[in-house]
């Protein structure tokens, strides 16, 4: 397979998951309110090549090789959850998570400071 060939490939992966429905999810509907899930996807693919010719290259014996070549290709997707579309018969409003991450990672960032400076002052002390 040429690097050509496998860029293709896997861009025409990336483009059949691409779709609004990764992003937003399917519908639930309960008491009265549909909701919509919402999220951040995030795609990331490298590809790569090369080829040797007879004098580049020695098998395991020392003997001169031929010619030989290779390539690869790799991705990956990151789908995080970042909020959610509420759907009532008054009112359709946009409810965001981002702000309960960055509180959460806050408060998780303050425990770990107070921990260590707690620390340092007990060792000081001896």
């Amino acid at each position: 397979m040429t690097l050509k060939e496998i860029i293709q490939t896997v861009s025409e992966r990336i483009q059949n998951t691409a779709t609004v429905k990764t992003v937003y999810g399917d519908p639930v509907t309960a008491e009265g309110k549909t909701i919509i899930p919402v999220a951040k996807v995030r795609y990331g693919f490298g590809g790569g090549g090369g080829w040797g010719s007879e004098g580049s290259a020695k098998n395991g014996d020392g003997d001169k090789g031929g010619e030989g070549s290779g390539g690869g290709g790799g991705g990956g997707v990151e789908v995080r959850a970042v909020g959610m579309i509420e759907i009532t018969t008054g009112e359709t409003r946009y409810i965001s998570f981002e702000n309960n991450r960055r509180i959460a990672k806050l408060v998780v960032l303050g425990m770990i400071l107070s921990f260590l400076l707690v620390r340092r002052k007990l060792k000081n002390r001896k």
